[in-house]
Order: structure tokens, then C-alpha cells, then sequence
């Protein structure tokens, strides 16, 4: 899906003409809500934590080899707003106004950090936000206050420096396409105590709202012109994904035999591939392009994915050596969702330095090298994610009120493991 100051900047093989896709992560229910049939385990969910872990993972690899299929393979953003879907229902026992402000100032200071990056990057280089504007100076300086509070698009110029500078002239377009998620995530936030009411008055209406909104807004049926119709269409296209964290949290999904749930969903799932092979865009089967065929696909996705939730408290079996690195992905997914764009980049000047090597003055070398230069990507990023969460990670535990952590995977002295 184009979400208007995001654009396809495709890949390439060779450091110079290397850009990075973007992807479009009351205390009692009413008398009419439908009744949970079980009780779900206390503290955390090992099976919803390791498909944060999953979707973040391949929001990573997609970002950074483009491959379309990737986006079928795994619908890694409506998973991720499924799940805080139904982090968000269990909050709302609590009063909500309480839960707004603690989702918001969890979000917002990881986000100060990136933009203060950001920012100090663009002015430095000499961007001035009042120029090459449609809009009037005074508009043109408000709208910086969405890197401050993501309530619409963040303005960034669309060429920056130099194509053989450090980075590349489209850096800051690759490095804000990231915000689009936070603004979405934020208006769910502010619209769940509305829609969890209407959920528990209506559940199959409001669950099935969102994919009719998008057959509305998302075909071009209607058109919303600028980003309040990039924002509207992001809300319809992931809300039905949204509303599914609450019914899974709320039990529906588990009243629904699991033949009819997963036969209805394959029918959905069918028909946005069907969609989809009609309206391919550029980059082909690339979901994110598609809104319709990303909202069923999706839908159906995750409703399967959470009719099999088994509600772990332990990863088991051979899940169990990676608990660690689900549970230090849970705890930093913010900061790992922010700054891998950034950081995907770095890795191209890193890479550089090494055709500078006496042993690469060859044809042979540097070829070989141009050969295997995404996969060089591939295995720096994750040492950089890896030097982010020591560096900015512990911004998380400062908005969520938590003693600061450096590597919070859930070692504790003696050896022992929590989250």
C-alpha cells in the first residue's frame, strides 16, 4: 500500500543503485459480549511474543531485499496490529484514559530519540522545510510536530546530499517510512475504547466493518484526497486486523469451530490473491500496493494463526534456544522497528570500506564481492540492531517506567529467565 510520502524505491545489487522498499508491527463485558470460553494463562503469551518476533524479522528482510512475495509469505503488519489488538483489549479492564496515556508515553519517547536523529541529520545537510513546499511556511513548520506526536505524515525532502555521499540522496525517505505504522498504531490506540464498546455490542459488524470500508476506500471507489486518504485507508485496511486482537482476547474466535473459521478465512484469503492478480502493481505481487487484497489476505491470515493460538507461557521444544532473542525482540520492538531502515543503510558504507582492501583490487574479488553484497547486508544489520538496543534501547524502559535496561532478554542472576 503507498502511504503517500512513502514511495517504491526498489533494490539493486550494486552499492550505488541500492534503495530500500517500503512497507507499506469497564472491569466487566456487557451482558452482549460474547463470553470467553477460557481463561487464558497468566503474564505473557510465548506463542503471541514469538509472532511479534517473526513479523519483525521479516519487516527487516523485506526492507532490505524488496522481495514482493514476502508480503503473502507472512503479513507481517497486520499480525503485528492483531496482536496489540489484543494487548489492548486486556489493558481496557483498566480505565481508559489511564491505558491511552500509558500506550502513548510508551511510544513517544523511542520515537524523540529516532526523530532528534533525523532531524539534526536533515537540518545539517541544509534541508529547510519552508521551501519546495506546496504548503504555506507557517503549515509547512506545524507539520514538524509530527516527529514530535505522529498524528499525520512527517514532512522530509525527497533528495538530500549527494547519490555518492555517505548515503544515498533518498536516505530521508527511507529512513521516515517507518513513521506511517506509528501513526496508524497510535489512532487505534485512541479509537479502541470506542471500538471495543461497539465490539462487545455488535462483534461481527465491527469485526467485519474495516473490509468494507476498504472496498470503499482502498479501490479507488472513493477517493480521500492528500494523507488524511492515506490515513483513512491504512485505518480500514489493518482496523479488521485490529478488531481480531479484541475477538481473540474476548474468546470469539474460539466459540467458531475450527474447520468453519479456517475454511472461511482460505475463502478470504482466496479471493484477495484473486484481487490482487487483477491490480498488480510495479513491484508485482507486493500486498502492501494492493489495499483490498492486503486487508483479506491479512484478515484471513491472522485468523487462522490465532484459531491455532496454543497460549504458551514457554516457548517448547526447539522454540525453547530462542527465548532469549523473542524475549529481547518483545522488549525492544519499537526501537528495532524504528531504526532498521536507518540502520540497513549503514551497512552500505561499512560494506564499502572493504573494496578498499589490498586483496580486493581485482576483477575477480570485486565481483565476487558485488555477487554477495546483499547478503553481506543481510549479516551486518542484525550487529547493528544489535548496537542500537544497547544505545537507544533503554529509551523503552524510560517510557514504560521501568529501570533502564541495556539487553533485556530476560536473563536473570542464576541463570534464570523472565521477561
Amino acid at each position: 500500500m503507498s502511504n503517500g510520502y512513502t514511495e517504491d524505491l526498489g533494490t539493486g545489487t550494486t552499492p550505488s543503485s541500492y534503495g530500500i522498499p517500503l512497507q507499506r508491527t469497564p472491569d466487566t463485558a456487557p451482558d452482549t459480549a460474547p463470553a470467553p470460553t477460557a481463561k487464558p494463562p497468566p503474564g505473557r503469551d510465548r506463542y503471541l511474543d514469538l509472532l511479534r518476533s517473526i513479523a519483525l524479522v521479516r519487516v527487516v528482510v523485506y526492507h532490505l531485499f524488496g522481495w514482493a512475495w514476502l508480503t503473502v509469505l507472512f503479513p507481517s503488519m497486520g499480525v503485528m496490529f492483531a496482536l496489540a489488538g489484543s494487548l489492548m483489549a486486556r489493558s481496557l479492564k483498566r480505565p481508559a484514559w489511564g491505558v491511552i496515556r500509558g500506550r502513548i508515553r510508551r511510544l513517544l519517547p523511542p520515537l524523540w530519540a529516532f526523530s532528534a536523529v533525523v532531524l539534526v541529520l536533515l537540518f545539517a545537510g541544509g534541508w529547510n522545510p519552508t521551501k519546495n513546499t506546496e504548503e504555506s511556511p507557517t503549515w509547512a513548520l506545524l507539520e514538524l510536530v509530527n516527529y514530535v506526536i505522529p498524528i499525520g505524515a512527517p514532512p522530509f525532502p525527497w533528495h538530500i546530499g549527494s547519490k555518492s555521499g555517505l548515503l544515498e540522496d533518498t536516505w530521508a525517505v527511507q529512513a521516515s517510512g517507518p513513521l506511517w505504522y506509528l501513526r496508524a498504531y497510535l489512532w487505534f490506540v485512541v479509537a479502541s475504547p470506542l471500538l471495543l464498546w461497539a465490539y462487545r455490542r455488535a462483534p461481527w459488524p465491527t469485526l467485519l466493518a474495516p473490509l468494507g470500508l476498504t472496498a470503499i476506500v482502498g479501490t479507488g471507489l472513493v477517493k480521500i484526497p492528500g494523507e488524511t486518504g492515506n490515513a483513512v485507508t491504512d485505518f480500514a485496511v489493518y482496523g479488521g486486523c485490529w478488531v481480531l486482537g479484541f475477538a481473540h482476547h474476548e474468546g470469539l474466535l474460539r466459540q467458531i469451530p475450527r474447520y468453519v473459521a479456517v475454511s472461511c478465512s482460505s475463502l478470504l484469503m482466496a479471493f484477495g490473491l484473486w484481487w490482487a492478480s487483477g491490480h498488480l502493481g510495479a513491484d508485482g505481487w507486493d500486498l502492501n500496493d494492493i489495499p483490498l487484497a492486503q486487508a483479506t489476505w491479512s484478515f484471513g491470515f491472522v485468523v487462522i494463526l490465532l484459531q491455532y493460538s496454543p497460549s504458551w507461557q514457554e516457548l517448547p521444544g526447539r522454540l525453547a534456544k530462542w527465548d532469549r532473542l523473542v524475549t529481547l525482540s518483545n522488549n525492544r520492538a519499537v526501537t528495532i522497528y524504528l531504526w532498521h531502515n536507518m540502520l540497513i543503510m549503514a551497512t552500505i558504507p561499512i560494506i564499502d570500506l572493504v573494496y578498499e582492501l589490498p586483496f580486493m583490487q581485482g576483477d575477480s574479488a570485486v565481483g565476487a564481492m558485488d555477487a554477495t553484497y546483499m547478503l553481506w547486508m543481510f549479516c551486518l544489520v542484525w550487529p547493528l540492531i544489535g548496537l542500537a538496543i544497547l544505545t537507544v534501547g533503554w529509551i523503552e524502559d524510560i517510557g514504560a517506567r521501568r529501570r533502564p535496561r541495556l539487553w533485556p532478554d530476560g536473563r536473570k542472576r542464576g541463570g534464570r529467565h523472565g521477561i
